[in-house]
């Protein structure tokens, strides 16, 4: 399972009628065991499957950024809605283990306070828990959400930034839902929990060039190191890398030590760390860890909220991975 994290950002956050819905105590009355539950089966699942919190992060980032927080990634494709979000090539190698965390919450949720909880609150909830888990900063989530009532696969292409992209394109994306490139740097350090599959960076190990058969700004022993994981990759597709070999299941600021010393998988990863205007954030990161926490944690707390729906913009589906009331086909 691919689980390097697309690029991330926060800016201030504007007022507007939805967000002021929202609020940290959304379910004090109506379901007072809601953080317990998430809590409680995110520690089991994380526990069994230490893949899962790199896993829900990037399925957080995948959903929110395509059309807002809002669960439209958990539909499933149906006779009624045949192209969902869920299905488009981007999002195919999304984690199972994330898919299943968040229905396993969702089922304890509807025993305990049935029609109650949005699919996109424990979206955001779960994430937040397992970020901390694993060692990242806390975050205050705002909840409220209601989940969508649209899932369209065309809209992933439209709105997620790709590795092999130039840096222009890969700011165009986010400076055009007006995010800002400090904004993208910070969640960018999502890459230190996780893996990638090969076929994601094999280009830069394999055939790079007439002249090179390696991408010349990775570091040699990591490429020769790639070069022996991933030789089957056609046979396997599952095949993997760390995105972070120091400290794969740790949220810290790795990372950003990583790509200035060519140690990022990701041909973006390599353009982050020497694009002017990108560098001296990442040189800011990698030196002190304490700044990008801060940074990383406005981040979420923007993302968690961007493009949401509240009253009857959406609803609370009684199951994740599909609307309430389908018609007859």
């Amino acid at each position: 399972m691919a689980f390097h994290i697309l690029f991330l950002i926060f800016i201030s956050i504007p007022f507007s009628p939805s967000l002021a819905k929202l609020n940290t105590d959304y379910y004090k009355t109506t379901c007072p065991d809601f953080e317990k539950i998430v809590r409680e089966n995110v520690f089991t699942k994380q526990s069994v499957v230490p893949a899962t919190a790199a896993g829900i992060l990037r399925l957080f980032f995948h959903d929110c950024i395509t059309d807002g927080c809002d669960a439209s990634l958990l539909v499933s494709s149906s006779a009624y809605n045949p192209h969902a979000e869920r299905d488009a090539d981007l999002n195919l190698s999304l984690s199972g283990d994330a898919f299943d965390i968040i229905g396993k919450i969702k089922n304890a949720l509807e025993l305990a306070c049935p029609g109650i909880v949005s699919c996109s609150d424990i979206v955001a909830q779960a994430t937040r828990d397992l970020v901390k888990m694993v060692g990242g900063p806390f975050y205050k989530v705002r909840l409220g959400r209601k989940d969508s009532l649209i899932s369209n696969d065309l809209r992933v292409h439209a709105s997620l930034p790709l590795p092999n992209m130039t840096m222009d394109q890969i700011i165009e994306k986010f400076t055009s839902k007006n995010f800002t490139i400090r904004e993208m740097v910070a969640l960018t350090g999502a890459h230190t929990i996780g893996f990638t599959h090969c076929k994601e960076f094999i280009n830069r190990i394999f055939n790079f060039s007439k002249t090179s058969q390696v991408d010349p700004t990775l570091n040699p022993k990591l490429a020769e190191g790639l070069r022996q994981v991933c030789q089957n990759y056609t046979m396997d597709p599952s095949m993997a890398a760390f995105n972070d070999m120091r400290s794969p299941s740790k949220f810290d600021n790795a990372y950003f030590n990583n790509i200035l010393n060519g140690l990022g998988l990701l041909t973006s990863d390599y353009l982050l760390s020497v694009d002017p205007r990108t560098r001296p954030i990442v040189e800011q990161y990698a030196k002190d860890e304490k700044v990008f926490f801060q940074d990383f944690a406005k981040a979420m707390e923007k993302l968690s909220v961007f493009g949401i729906k509240t009253g009857r913009k959406g609803e609370v589906r009684n199951r994740c991975d599909q609307f309430n009331n389908l018609p007859a086909i």
